[in-house]
């Protein structure tokens, strides 16, 4: 699958130039808002080396964002298997991303996502895809609703992987999207594709 490409993006496997924002991305404060922890420049590395692996071995996964015009690395968009969130099925897979902030209010996010959600339906075969963020989130629900996604609160929960030490960052909210949301949006065309 890799490389995908939409109007002004390369959807496409990790690379060893792209090091240097992917650490940037994963220990800046306003990026990592709402995460419990910031990664240093060996933790990062080993993050990016799975996932360059991971992408190789299933064909997708978070990938990194290339900006068609320049070829800057902004961030990552993908799908992921989701593992240890309650009341999801263990095959459930999960639409997630992480931009830079000088990336941010450009759409690139919508953009990548309607890409990875008509390739996880179109390709994968995927039912459902769904994507989950702190309930205070609103820039990353905000993303999920432009997509098409619906929320469900009655499965929001909260993350077992967030330390009892952030208390604020445990409540998750969950979003859905159907395969047959995805066709209906599509062909009313009411998803903007950026």
């Amino acid at each position: 699958m890799i490389p995908l490409r939409t109007e002004r993006l390369v959807i496409r496997n990790w690379e060893d130039r792209d090091r240097p924002l992917f650490h940037r991305i994963n220990s800046d404060p306003q990026v990592m808002e709402f995460f419990p922890f910031r990664r240093d420049r060996e933790a990062s590395d080993r993050l990016l080396d799975r996932l360059h692996e991971g992408i190789a071995e299933r064909g997708f996964g978070f990938c990194a964002l290339e900006r068609l015009e320049d070829g800057a690395c902004m961030g990552f968009a993908g799908l992921s298997l989701v593992s240890g969130i309650p009341g999801l099925p263990a095959d459930s897979v999960e639409i997630g991303w992480r931009l830079a902030p000088e990336f941010w209010g450009k759409g690139y996010v919508t953009e990548a996502s309607n890409a990875w959600l008509d390739y996880g339906f179109s390709e994968l075969g995927l039912k459902e895809i769904v994507s989950f963020a702190v309930r205070t989130n609103k820039r990353s629900t905000s993303v999920m609703e432009r997509i098409g996604m619906t929320h469900y609160p009655d499965e929001d929960f909260d993350h077992p992987a967030v330390p009892d030490s952030h208390p604020a960052l445990k409540p998750h909210v969950l979003y859905r999207i159907s395969y047959e949301t995805w066709q209906r949006l599509r062909s009313d065309h009411s998803v903007s594709p950026s």
